[in-house]
């Protein structure tokens, strides 16, 4: 936990960008050594190679470091051994640390945790006489929290969202304007849902009659998502048709996902901006999609898979950590020496072309 000094440092970074904050206040925030001024103050970010009087950036990539020697940036964060070359800039200081790359984002998520935290029920909004909601909780205006839905402690439910009936819902969790959440789901701690994402809409079931129509078949069941789970903005989610479509703790689900009825997406998934997985699909752990990528309905996929971009799985992947690529989708070598060759086939016909009209000369 943070001491008492970090945590004000924190609420103050929360409060404006424009307030300044000393080489010594970050210094401590991110137990690292200074080397130049302490007293030298920030009040805003910036890259270093666009570094302004004024401004905290840091070094991690080495194909940077030619920039420290003459970044205008009055606080650089560098990592912990960095030899320099020759002097840097005066009005520069420096803060070392281990990992400047982690410290510098550990800054930026404290000050985003700052920033976002709000606190209180904002009006107009509907809370159920049923609902329980737990403390330190902020419900923005024309928000809606259905009949016996249970919130935990911390949760940020911003304006314009629908929490459904029944619905539960961990600790530590944030909702973007526009989230709806349909009843029965279940959600579980240190949770991020970005605007307008839908959780348990109804699965896309739907039964051919005699009058060559559809019948809906209802979707009884809920989803499940388990702790540490982010959710990009206009993603879906659908509620099973009877059980639980689950999405496994730590699962990052970029924007415009789309997720069928009765799916399992794996510990530790990835899955880009794009991408979908047709209904009762099972992806193990730590399975990667790129964007665009589209999984087929009823089928595994083993832990540690990568399927890139664009590509289309329409089988079982048995093997852990392979690669596969195109549509449909094979192993990531095959295709692409596969794809050498299909880009010749143009070079390739002419030849054959000309092959034959020689023999037909000589005939």
């Amino acid at each position: 936990m943070f001491g008492v000094e970090k945590i004000n440092i924190i609420i103050n970074i929360g409060k404006s960008l424009k307030m300044k904050f000393s080489a010594k206040q970050i210094a401590t925030l991110l137990n690292g050594s200074i080397e130049g001024d302490e007293n030298t103050s920030v009040s805003s970010l910036s890259k270093i190679e666009e570094g302004k009087n004024g401004s905290l950036s840091f070094l991690s990539n080495p194909l940077y470091t030619q920039y420290i020697y003459d970044t205008d940036a009055s606080l650089v964060i560098v990592k912990k051994d960095l030899v320099l070359e020759k002097p840097i800039k005066p009005t520069c200081t420096l803060i070392r640390v281990e990992d400047p790359y982690s410290s510098f984002a550990t800054l930026l998520e404290m000050y985003n945790q700052a920033k976002n935290n709000k606190k209180g029920i904002e009006q107009p909004s509907f809370i159920s006489p049923t609902a329980k909601i737990g403390t330190d909780c902020y419900v923005g205006a024309f928000a809606y929290i259905g009949e016996n839905a249970k919130i935990g402690n911390n949760v940020k439910v911003y304006p314009h969202c629908y929490i459904g009936d029944n619905v539960t819902i961990g600790d530590n969790c944030t909702f973007f304007s526009g989230v709806k959440i349909y009843h029965d789901c279940v959600i579980g701690n240190e949770i991020m849902i970005h605007a307008s994402s839908v959780i348990g809409s109804d699965g896309f079931g739907f039964a051919p009659n005699s009058d060559n129509n559809y019948k809906k078949i209802p979707q009884i069941g809920n989803v499940i998502i388990e702790d540490n789970v982010e959710i990009g903005s206009n993603t879906s989610i659908d509620r099973a048709t009877i059980g639980s479509t689950i999405i496994r703790k730590g699962a990052k689900l970029d924007n415009l996902v789309q997720i069928a009825h009765n799916v399992e997406i794996g510990e530790n998934c990835v899955l880009a901006g794009g991408s979908f997985v047709a209904g009762s699909t099972k992806l193990g752990k730590n399975v990667m999609m790129g964007g665009q990528a589209g999984v087929v309905g009823h089928i595994k996929i083993a832990d540690g898979v990568k399927i890139a971009g664009q590509s289309g799985v329409g089988s079982t992947i048995d093997t852990k950590d392979s690669i596969v690529q195109g549509s449909p989708a094979f192993a990531v070598g095959d295709y692409q020496r596969s794809y050498v060759l299909f880009r010749g086939l143009r070079k390739l016909n002419d030849r054959m072309r000309e092959i034959e009209n020689k023999l037909k000369e000589q005939a």
